[in-house]
């Protein structure tokens, strides 16, 4: 009884617990997202209901990891890597996706897809590697890790997203992933910097906390990448809908 009494005790989120305060906004938030993008998916053009579904598999599927991360945190104040690549390895290679079915109907090809899903599973191996199984060489698997995010950035730079995206005829679709592509340059940039914050990483004695870090970048990134998403869904639905109406007037 008193064992219970005290795990109940223990999952109280105390005052000052910052970054408990963001595991329970993290998940919170990430599930309202995940309502908003299923409710919208009836509002938007056909082809965008994947895409607009995908985004809410990504931010439910983060909302349920950080339930569970938050638990992990209010029992030991330990960081709950395991479940944290766990989220990652399914979100990320999602995210991933959200590029191809963007330029899908416009000529994307699966080969690309492929390219995208192989990059960031590389990358998620790798980090894991030197965050959990090899972390006295953690600035080496970062190093590692990094080529992988660099592929994906070349593919939305300069590689095929960018180059199938800015021929298609919907404008919408060179906006939204030119969007997505600074949310993986700036926005993913958070997660290296949490990642140095581990001892024997490069940032590992500025006293900098790396499930602040990871939280916030979490919470940035996959909500962001759906709200480009959905806001792209909207601005062509709208325009197929206002060429519709202009050739029956006509």
């Amino acid at each position: 009884m008193l064992n219970q009494l005290s795990s109940i005790l223990l999952e109280v989120l105390q005052p000052g617990d910052v970054i408990g305060f963001t595991f329970f906004t993290g998940y919170m938030s990430m599930f309202a997202a995940s309502v908003f993008f299923f409710m919208e998916r009836s509002e938007v053009d056909g082809k965008w209901r994947t895409s607009l579904l995908i985004s809410g598999l990504i931010t439910m599927i983060a909302a349920v990891h950080y339930f569970y991360m938050r638990g992990v945190w209010l029992e030991t104040k330990t960081s709950p890597t395991e479940f944290r690549y766990i989220d990652w390895t399914l979100t990320v290679p999602l995210m991933c996706v959200e590029f191809y079915l963007l330029i899908k109907p416009y000529g994307g090809k699966t080969s690309t897809l492929w390219r995208l899903v192989g990059y960031s599973v590389f990358m998620l191996v790798t980090g894991y590697i030197g965050e959990s199984i090899d972390p006295a060489r953690t600035v080496l698997w970062g190093a590692i890790s990094t080529l992988g995010y660099i592929g994906i950035v070349y593919e939305a730079t300069l590689g095929s997203v960018k180059q199938v995206a800015d021929q298609s005829p919907n404008p919408e679709v060179s906006k939204a992933v030119r969007l997505l592509r600074n949310f993986v340059l700036i926005g993913w940039g958070i997660y290296p910097i949490g990642y140095m914050t581990m001892p024997g990483g490069l940032l590992g004695n500025m006293g900098l906390n790396l499930d602040l870090i990871y939280n916030i970048g979490d919470a940035v990134n996959k909500i962001g990448f759906g709200l480009v998403v959905y806001g792209a869904a909207v601005a062509s639905t709208k325009r197929e809908s206002a060429k519709v109406i202009t050739a029956v007037n006509a």
